[in-house]
């Protein structure tokens, strides 16, 4: 799932982005209100939502609400099956799960709050999940095309921006997060997936390295 070209790449990115992430977070550590850059994109954002943007907002938000976020999981898991690739399947279960785990476990150390003390708002959970689907497909995509280092890059990393982007924008109209609350949630996912989609692999590998030295022993102890 994580192809050797674009490992160096998208290991120097995941560690960019965890360092965003943190330095982020520190710096909002236990703030209720929008920063300065937050003023700046809020109010321009917020007054472009209006009908049929405001529809496309909230379509674009039910993505990552339970019931939305379980639609699209099962729905890639299920294109990642009828293609043969059980990896990816695992990736997009193991990959959003882990993404949003890490938001949720941030917010509540980070403690940002918006719209009251029980708002928990960086990072944003919704732009994290969205991002880590599209990175897993992307990832998908770049594998069975066979694209180099460069092509396969720019995939993953336009889609990983044109999906935190779309959700980014959705959660600042609707007043749901912070402008640097959903650039937290698109760099944890950049951090998160490719790590993960590093992890499937190598335990992938174990497990089929382990196949023939297990068949055998079924072999022999059905000879006895």
């Amino acid at each position: 799932m994580l192809p050797p070209s674009l490992r160096v790449g998208l290991g120097l990115t995941a560690a960019l982005a965890a360092l965003v992430v943190v330095v982020l977070g520190v710096l909002y550590a236990g703030h209720d209100e929008p920063g300065v850059v937050d003023r700046w994109i809020i109010q321009p954002t917020a007054d472009s939502v209006r009908p049929p943007w405001r529809n496309a907002a909230l379509a674009t938000d039910f993505l990552g609400e339970p019931a939305g976020a379980a639609t699209l999981v099962v729905a890639a898991v299920t294109g990642c099956l009828l293609l043969r690739r059980p990896r990816a399947a695992v990736l997009v279960v193991v990959g959003a799960g882990m993404t949003v785990g890490t938001t949720t476990l941030l917010k509540s150390l980070v403690g940002r709050t918006i719209h009251g003390d029980d708002n928990l708002s960086y990072p944003s959970g919704h732009t994290a999940f969205l991002t880590a689907l599209a990175l897993v497909v992307a990832l998908l995509a770049t594998g069975r095309l066979g694209l180099g280092r460069t092509a396969g890059t720019s995939l993953v990393l336009a889609a990983a921006l044109a999906a935190g982007a779309a959700m980014g924008w959705a959660q600042v109209a609707l007043g749901a997060h912070y402008p640097t609350d959903v650039l937290g949630g698109w760099c944890t996912a950049l951090a998160v997936v490719p790590a993960t989609a590093w992890l499937v692999d190598r335990l992938a590998d174990r497990l089929a390295d382990q196949m023939p030295d297990r068949m055998a022993d079924a072999g022999r102890r059905e000879r006895r």
